[in-house]
């Protein structure tokens, strides 16, 4: 896909699956680190569970139980360092929201084979807001992402909603059914599916309302998922998650003493 054609998609769909990103190789040597973090993570005797506990979308976490989790995965080695760095990616992302490329986070996940829990529809805008509303996630795909795996699937278009209220795990008690009634509304079967190849990489905004199946196969699948901001952009201060402020490429235009040291205190 061409950039013209990338931005089209972007602006009309607010998400875009591009096609091996990474080769063949890459993928290898990404898929070896990413178990060795699995492995480490198993040993150190934390929850590591991601399931979506959020009572609003009990639900659609019947029959599934966990997915391995954990923030940051760049923080354990410095293959994933240059993974995020690679050009074939920044590329692609500079294209969409311009050339100073800032990591918030990146989040690891495996959904083991037959009972890798699903996540409920949602929007991401409310768990780290920016100013100016350049965040993104990219999924980095490890392994096949099936349906039957539980690939993710979204509502192309939906990204016009904009900060839509009630519309992730952060509700109150008294606001739980306002996301009830969103899940209605955006019930995951009706989502498009975005089935995907080890080495795609699938692209969406922080309004873009996705969400994804239980992995009912027997493979687990494998994927990171990076969330970038433009560098002419900046946090809302209400944005608690956790967070890196590493830049991948330019500059962080608006970083401050305060923000970085703030940024190293999340960690």
């Amino acid at each position: 896909m061409d950039n013209n054609s990338l931005r089209r998609q972007w602006a009309t769909d607010g998400c875009v699956l591009l096609k091996g990103v990474f080769d063949a190789a890459e993928v290898a040597a990404m898929e070896l680190d990413f178990d060795r973090v699995v492995e480490q993570l198993h040993a150190s005797g934390e929850d590591v569970n991601a399931r979506w506990e959020s009572a609003a979308a009990h639900h659609e976490n019947a029959g599934a139980q966990s997915v391995v989790h954990t923030h940051n995965v760049q923080n354990y080695s410095a293959d994933w360092v240059d993974a995020l760095r690679n050009p074939k990616l920044l590329d692609r992302l500079e294209t969409l929201i311009g050339p100073d490329l800032v990591l918030h986070h990146s989040k690891l996940f495996q959904k083991p084979p037959e009972r890798g829990a699903p996540f409920p529809m949602h929007q991401d805008w409310s768990y780290f807001p920016t100013a100016g509303d350049t965040m993104l996630a990219a999924i980095i795909h490890l392994t096949d992402a099936t349906e039957d795996m539980g690939c993710l699937r979204a509502f192309p278009g939906s990204h016009r909603l904009g900060r839509r209220d009630s519309t992730s795990g952060l509700v109150s008690r008294d606001d739980a059914e306002n996301y009830r009634r969103f899940l209605i509304e955006y019930p995951v079967e009706s989502a498009t599916p975005y089935p995907a190849e080890a080495g795609d990489v699938f692209v969406f905004t922080y309004f873009t309302v996705h969400g994804s199946g239980p992995n009912l196969s027997d493979r687990a699948r494998k994927t990171v998922l990076c969330q970038i901001y433009s560098g002419g952009d900046e946090m809302e201060p209400r944005s608690t998650h956790a967070y890196s402020g590493l830049v991948l490429r330019g500059r962080n235009h608006r970083a401050t003493r305060r923000s970085v040291n703030e940024a190293a205190q999340r960690l």
